[in-house]
Parts: structure tokens; sequence; C-alpha cells
């Protein structure tokens, strides 16, 4: 038991408090104080006693998705026992709480939802956003995740059921980096829905309207910034899941009027390009010496082109120089000025020198001889046999990261890019795959999943209080997620840490975020040590403690 804590609430009040209850961990004399007795079964079992409980109910039930259930019930009515849970195996519980499985909660999360948990701000009720917002449960929060649900994965529009990726994103704050759960808040902006099948289920839970746009969605948005602002004036804000022509503006609109970030945009690119450092570091050439096809033209494909492009400056090209190792490909084939439906950040890396009539991936691959192909398609398969060996014909080790998600969206399965490589490839893939054995050796699949970036830098973020989240700031996360790879000891190690350092990796993260942000000045100067106590103080764990009467 750790230390004492003062507790105002009893009764069925502190049972249905999901940051206070610990179910049948009440002792005798807590239970007589806060008048739980008869409320609770006579046994008294401990932390570790319900974890094992725990453990051995979700490893019966059948599927990935009913463990995803069963972990939400009890995250919803008893905080310490769900962290305690993936404190103990968070590799095995990071596919339940995040991608894949949280893809098809999202799905189907009307039939899934019971219990509030966070806050649904509806445009028909936009007029109470202030009050909404007001509630004084929330007067502690220090990170909020937001989402308006129309790109959920590679999975579209899900209208309200995204409200799965706030909380899911938000566990792993907690989770990995110790981001206390009574800090964070999980915010759902409901602006209606263009998914004919969510508009046509009766149970769905969201405002049934097909969703506004233009003026009325960006006055939407900017009245949420405001409120936020005044409720919360130093709180970090996570954009999330925002489709392709909002993310980008969004995100530029209001980067330096509150301190946000869009992790799709940046998150994902931070971990990308960390990951491509440290597979550098095996093959011992600079990023400005290689090519580098795209497939994806989306907010994270740009996002992660745009951050490979700061790395090869810093080697000492042009940004113009840089930007001509990159060949990007959308649905509709390379990106190129001919075409006149680029957005800004795609005008940024169309060719104009491809003469081709062809433009597919296969011909690009083929005609360019890339080392480095990036996949946030959203599109499965689309790594086909014949490219990856053409790719490899003239790669000593190609460097294939399919980072689609969920896993059924991803372009190639590691285990194929790997057949088809004669084991030379370095890959790393969105979402979760098991370990492979190829050539006799048994062979951990990288994940280059956002909870090594997202959550340490939102510690670091709240440590050295930003005031802005600026792209030097995701920069030194990805070099310091590069000195973090095995590959640094083992030529065979793998780019990433496993999953189960993910908290040691957030620590990490937080220092290298903090001290780039006082270079950047957008956060006071604060010694080495006064930085520790401040991340120390920030840190919760998911132990209980000893509860007295306020």
């Amino acid at each position: 038991m750790a230390e004492k804590m003062s507790v105002s609430l009893s009764g069925n009040d502190l049972l249905s408090n999901a940051f206070l209850n610990k179910g049948q961990a009440f002792t005798k004399s807590e239970r007589r104080m806060f008048g739980l007795s008869g409320a609770l079964p006579q046994a008294e079992h401990s932390l570790e006693d319900q974890v094992k409980a725990a453990q051995l109910f979700l490893k019966d039930l059948p599927t990935p998705l009913a463990r995803y259930i069963r972990l939400r019930e009890i995250q919803d009515s008893n905080e310490t026992l769900f962290y305690a849970l993936l404190d103990a195996d968070i590799e095995a519980m990071l596919p339940l709480v995040y991608t894949p499985t949280v893809g098809e909660a999202c799905q189907k999360f009307s039939e899934l939802w019971q219990k509030p948990r966070g806050i649904f701000l509806s445009y028909p009720e936009r007029e109470q956003m202030r009050d909404i917002l007001a509630n004084p449960a929330f007067d502690d929060v220090r990170v909020i995740v937001v989402s308006d649900g129309e790109r959920i994965l590679g999975l579209g529009d899900q209208g309200a059921g995204g409200m799965g990726i706030p909380i899911g994103k938000l566990s792993l704050y907690t989770a990995c980096a110790g981001i206390a759960p009574n800090q964070t808040l999980p915010i759902l902006l409901d602006t209606g829905t263009n998914n004919q099948e969510r508009l046509d289920n009766p149970n769905y839970i969201g405002w049934r309207h097909e969703r506004i746009r233009g003026a009325e969605y960006d006055a939407f948005i900017d009245q949420f910034v405001t409120e936020v602002k005044r409720r919360w004036p130093h709180i970090l804000l996570q954009w999330e899941d925002f489709a392709n022509p909002n993310a980008a503006p969004i995100l530029e609109r209001y980067r330096d009027k509150i301190c946000s970030f869009n992790d799709d945009i940046q998150g994902t690119a931070s971990v990308a390009v960390g990951a491509i450092l440290a597979a550098n570091q095996a093959n011992g050439r600079k990023l400005h010496e290689q090519t580098i096809v795209m497939l994806g033209g989306g907010s994270a494909g740009v996002g992660i082109a745009r951050l490979l492009v700061r790395v090869m400056c810093d080697e000492g090209v042009s940004e113009e120089q840089a930007r001509r190792q990159f060949y990007m490909l959308d649905k509709d084939g390379l990106l190129t000025t001919q075409r006149d439906n680029l957005d800004v950040g795609q005008k940024l890396f169309a060719r104009s020198d491809w003469e081709n009539s062809q433009n597919d991936l296969a011909t690009v691959v083929s005609t360019v001889k890339p080392s480095i192909l990036i996949g946030v398609s959203g599109v499965s398969g689309l790594f086909k046999e014949d490219i990856i060996r053409e790719m490899a014909e003239h790669c000593e080790r190609p460097i294939i990261f399919p980072l689609s998600n969920p896993t059924s969206h991803a372009e190639a399965t590691p285990e194929d890019i790997l057949k088809w490589t004669k084991g030379r490839a370095l890959v790393s893939t969105g979402s979760p795959f098991p370990a492979i054995e190829y050539n006799g050796k048994k062979r951990r699949v990288d994940q280059t999943n956002n909870s090594y970036i997202f959550p340490g830098m939102g510690l670091g973020i709240l440590a050295c209080e930003a005031t802005s989240v600026t792209e030097n700031m995701f920069m030194a996360a990805a070099q310091q997620l590069a000195n973090l790879s095995p590959l640094k000891k083992d030529p065979e190690g793998n780019l990433l840490p496993p999953v189960h350092e993910l908290k040691n990796v957030a620590i990490s993260i937080a220092e290298a975020t903090a001290k780039q942000a006082q270079e950047d000045g957008v956060c006071k100067k604060i010694d080495d040590n006064t930085l520790k106590d401040r991340m120390a103080d920030l840190i919760w764990q998911p132990v209980y403690r000893e509860y007295i009467k306020k």
C-alpha cells in the first residue's frame, strides 16, 4: 500500500468513482470508515490478486474485441486495476487497448457504449459548450485528445464512434508516461457523419446528420479552441484522426494559439523518422544519399516526408535538393506538377521531371530504384511481391515500412517482405505482427507505433511547461528514439526498443523534448534536476493508496 490519501466520497459514490475505487481491495477498516460494509463481498483481495484474476478471465475470452470490452469495463470501474493490468504485460495489452482492436471497437462503438467517459461536444449543443466544459470533475485536466471521428485509422468516417481513439490514446499517456488518468480528457467533436451505415443504424449514439462543412465547421472548431483555452490555459491538446482536408489547416491555424500538435501528422512522422535513422545506422549511409518512395500522399505521408527533409537539411543539403529525393504517390499515382488536385503539402513533393506515361508504384520503383519504401496508403497488399523483389535487386538492405493500420490494412506482411528480400530488408510496421522465424532465427517485428513518441513528449511538455510544440521538438524525439535503437549495440538487433520498455523510452523522450523546448524558447530555462523532479511529480503509479476520511 502506498502513501495515505484523503477521500471525501463514501458508499456507492466512492465505488462509482473509477479513479478511487479499489473493489475488494478495500480493507475492513476502510469499509467501515466509508460505509462500504455489505456493499462488497467479504473477502479482501490485493491488487496483485485482482490482476491475476483479470488476466485469467481475459485469457478465456474468445476474441480481441471481447477482451477490449472487458478491459474497458475494468477501466470504467477501477482505473488502478486497469493500468496495473497494462503494467503487468504492456506487450499483450497494447494491441487490445489500441490498434488494431480499437478500430473494430470504433466501428461497433454504438453497440458497445455503456458508461460515460470523456465529453461528446455535438454541433446542435454548441451553445452549451462552455457549461459542459465547466464540469468541476475536469478541474485537474492537463492533456486532451480530441477527434471528430472522420478518419479513424484506415477505416474512414466512424462519426461519434471515433471516441474510441481519444480514449485509447489517453490510456497510453498513462500506461507509458504515467500521466494520471484523472488529468486526461477524451473529447469527440460530433459534427455529424457521412457514413451511411452509421446514419442507418438505429443504435447510433451520435448526431444523426451529414457532416457540417465550410464556415460552420470552422466556426465550431474555433469555438472549441477558444473555450478549451479559457477553461485550461496551460492545456496540452492533441488533434487526432481528422480527415486530410481538415487536419493540416487546423494544426497550422491553432498551433501557436494553444499548446497543441497533430499526432497523425507529427507523431507518425517522428516515430517513422526515428526508425529510419536507426536503420541508417545499420546501412552506414546518410539520409540525403537515399531515394525514398512514399505510397500515400495524405497528412501522414506528407508529415513523414517533411520531417525527413529536415534531417537531410541538417546533413548539409538544401531543402530543394532534399525534396528531390522523394517520389510520393496517392491513389491516382505519382504526384506531379501536371496534376491540379494537390494540396499545399503535396505540391512540395510533386515531381516536374517525370516523363513516363505510367506512374504506378511498380513503374516508379523499377525506374528510380529506391532504398526506402514507406506505405501510409491505408490499403492492404499494395507492396506486391514483384515490387519488393525489384527493390531488393538494387539495394543490399532495403528499408521497407508498411505503416498503414489496423493490421488488416498493412501494405504487406513483414513475413512476406523478409521472404521476398531473402531476409535482407529492414522492416517496421504500423500495427503489431507476431515474431517471425526466418532461417532458423526468431525475429521480433518492430512496430513503428506512435506510442514510442507522444506519451513521452506529453510528459516532457507538461514538465517544462512549454507553451507550444515545435517541429524541433519532434525532431529531438526522433533522434532520441534512434539513439535508443538496439542496433547500436547489436548489428543483428531490432530498429526499435521492445514494447515492454515503453516506460523507459517515454522518460528518455520526455527529457529530450523538454531540453529542445528550452532551446526553442517556448518554456523557461530549468536545470536537469528540476526537470527530473517535475517529471517524477507528474508520474502516477497504479497502486492502491490507503484512504483516510477527509
